[in-house]
C-alpha cells in the first residue's frame, strides 16, 4: 500500500516509530516531514499529505502532533479527504468501516508508541463497510 506520513515536533518520535513498521510490512511510504524535534507548524505537514491522498497519489495519509487535532482540523479542509482521530483501536476500526476515513491522526501526547502500532494496524487492516455508510460518506464533501 502506497502511505503518505508527516508529523509536528510533537509526532515526530512516533512518526520515525510507524515508518519503520510499516517499511517492515512492505508499504510503500512517502515521508513529508518533519525531520526533527524543531518546533514547526503542523500544517506545513498535513497540506502536503492531504493533497498527496487527495490526488491518488497516496491510498492512506497518516498524520500526528500532540493532540492529533490541529492536523486533522488542516487535512479535512481538503476535499475527498477524511481525516479521523483516533486513540483506541475500536475508534480506528470504525473510522475505516463506517466513515472509508483516508488520513489517520494520532495524538502522540495522550498514546503509548505501543497502542500507536496497534491503532496504526487496525486503521490499515480494517475494510470499508459500503452499503448504508456509502450513502452517508458520499454527502460529506461540499
Amino acid at each position: 500500500m502506497k502511505i503518505a506520513m508527516g508529523a509536528d515536533h510533537a509526532g515526530f518520535e512516533y512518526k520515525e516509530l510507524l515508518k519503520k513498521e510499516l517499511e517492515r510490512a512492505g508499504h510503500e511510504l512517502k515521508d513529508f516531514g518533519t525531520q526533527s524535534l524543531d518546533s514547526v507548524d503542523y500544517p506545513d505537514f498535513a497540506h502536503p499529505v492531504a493533497n498527496s491522498v487527495e490526488k491518488k497519489e497516496f491510498e492512506l495519509g497518516v498524520l500526528i502532533c500532540g493532540s492529533a487535532n490541529g492536523v486533522a482540523i488542516t487535512a479535512n479542509k481538503h476535499q475527498g479527504i477524511r481525516a479521523a482521530i483516533c486513540w483506541t483501536e475500536e475508534l480506528a476500526a470504525l473510522a475505516k468501516q463506517h466513515n472509508n476515513a483516508n488520513i489517520l491522526c494520532l495524538p502522540a501526547r495522550f498514546i503509548s508508541p505501543e497502542l500507536a502500532v496497534k491503532i496504526l494496524t487496525k486503521f490499515l487492516t480494517t475494510p470499508f463497510e459500503g452499503g448504508r455508510h456509502e450513502k452517508r460518506v458520499s454527502k460529506i464533501s461540499c
